[in-house]
């Protein structure tokens, strides 16, 4: 019965998820050697033995209960980032089976290490999504393998969660996705827009309006393709793909659209695959009764766990990225239910002034991808993450007092913390630190064609308010 389990018909679908795991784990892991410290260390903004000390293993597991330093850190994610490499580049899989296994395991432990110490700058559906995804790899087994149908088919349901689940909250949310007209805002107000997001939202509405609906044929229809035999499971993929590809091109959503574009491959035989990838199987693949054993196990849990997830699914009270448990397995995904119409961006400026008056001059720190200057093309960042800028944008949609993380950041820019000023792009008092700093509040929009060849500027904006008054060191020394 096992050896019916495995079969070399998706060997080229195992090949391309491990592989592209491996990559997302490498991005995943080098966004924690570059952020995570200034961010979460000793010194950082959210320190961790603070969360330590006031959260239990059992809530949260994760290797810093055991001991947290920054040193400590930075050898768990360069281990993590070695690691990955290893999978991503197939050389794990040159040795023994429980060689291969070992590394995956390593991989999700030192991951959701991070994760369940990452409290607000972690809080996103991609990071349970790659644990998740994760902890199923450890159990493909090498590539000199056959595949198993199980992981196959639990991989597929990954998927459907993701699409289906994204789907649902959609209808159930903002009556935009029912009437088709969400995309004539979304591109513009998504957190981090790319170089092509102004494009897509200068489209004419019509186009907009099919946007909005591929995407629900998508995620609520096509999905369902996924667990039918050949070809239906290939189409469902297929248009699975290039829904994500769509959302790569057009916004930058770390690496959530990449790595389900990866898991989508579950659907794709051999048979339809080797048109597009030339790669053929060994000749030999080898099955192992044990890994067989272990797949048998982790589908019985899948399923017990999947309880939860299918609950929220069919509840009208649907809970977005949501996970049921603190190892982050079998989970329920969705997002943007709710979509904004006006785009809010807090400007941090700061001045040398020992006095602030009317002439005082204020100088604007410019952040890696969210919007700031108005002449700025945004870049191109997923899958990279940039974690303080997606804070800021949801910290532009709630008040300072909401955000005591932001006035650490401030107080961490009044001194000039080196640390901290490499989370941004631009530093503009490199000789001297600031003696004042406040939060200004703007709209954002796009320039239309005809303004963009008038000013060359890439967005115009318009001052809404104070968001937060100028500070001093000694005004933001408590925190």
């Amino acid at each position: 019965m096992i050896e019916g389990l495995y079969q070399s018909e998706y060997w080229l679908s195992t090949f391309i998820i491990q592989r592209g795991l491996g990559f997302i784990y490498v991005i995943a892991f080098l966004v924690a050697i570059n952020q995570f410290r200034p961010l979460l260390g000793e010194n950082g903004l959210m320190p961790v033995p603070r969360f330590l000390n006031r959260i239990p293993f059992k809530k949260s597991p994760s290797i810093f209960h055991w001991h947290y330093s920054d040193h400590f850190f930075a050898i768990i994610a360069w281990a993590g980032f070695a690691l990955a490499l290893l999978a991503a580049l197939g050389i794990s899989d040159a040795g023994p089976l429980w060689l291969s296994m070992l590394v995956w395991i390593l991989l999700w432990i030192l991951y959701l290490s991070i994760v369940n110490v990452g409290q607000l700058f972690y809080g996103f559906g991609w990071e349970s999504l790659l644990l998740e995804a994760g902890f199923y790899a450890i159990f493909l087994g090498p590539i000199k393998y056959e595949s198993s149908l199980i992981m196959i088919f639990i991989l597929r349901w990954l998927v459907f969660r993701v699409e289906f689940g994204a789907g649902l909250i959609k209808m159930r949310g903002d009556k935009c996705w029912r009437n088709l007209t969400c995309l004539n805002y979304h591109h513009e107000t998504q957190p981090m827009p790319n170089p092509l997001s102004r494009f897509f939202h200068l489209l004419p509405q019509k186009l907009h309006k099919l946007e909005t609906l591929f995407n629900h044929i998508v995620q609520l229809g096509a999905v369902w393709l996924l667990f039918l035999p050949q070809p239906f499971a290939t189409i469902g993929a297929l248009l699975i793909i290039l829904s994500q590809l769509y959302l790569i091109i057009s916004g930058n959503y770390a690496w959530l659209n990449w790595l389900t574009l990866i898991l989508a491959f579950s659907g794709i035989s051999n048979e339809y695959l080797s048109y597009l990838i030339p790669i053929s199987p060994p000749t030999e693949l080898f099955a192992s009764s044990l890994l067989g054993i272990l797949t048998i196990i982790v589908g019985i849990i899948v399923a017990y766990l999947s309880m939860g997830p299918i609950k929220n699914m069919i509840s009208p009270q649907q809970r977005m990225n949501a996970s049921f448990n603190p190892l982050h397995l079998v989970n329920t995904y969705g997002a943007f239910g709710s979509v904004t119409r006006t785009r809010y961006e807090i400007v941090i400026e700061g001045t040398t002034d020992d006095q602030i008056n009317s002439e005082t001059i204020w100088k604007a720190y410019e952040f890696k991808g969210k919007p700031g200057n108005p002449k700025r093309v945004p870049m191109q960042w997923a899958p990279y993450h940039l974690r303080l800028d997606w804070q800021m944008w949801f910290a532009a949609m709630t008040p300072i007092r909401s955000n005591t993380w932001l006035l650490k950041f401030i107080h961490k820019l009044l001194k000039g913390d080196q640390n901290t000023l490499k989370l941004l792009s631009d530093n503009p008092f490199k000789n001297n630190s600031p003696n004042y700093i406040r939060a200004r509040l703007f709209k954002y929009k796009f320039t239309n064609h005809d303004e963009y060849k008038d000013t060359g500027n890439w967005w115009k904006r318009s001052f809404e308010r104070m968001y937060l008054p100028p500070q001093s060191k000694e005004d933001l020394q408590h925190l």
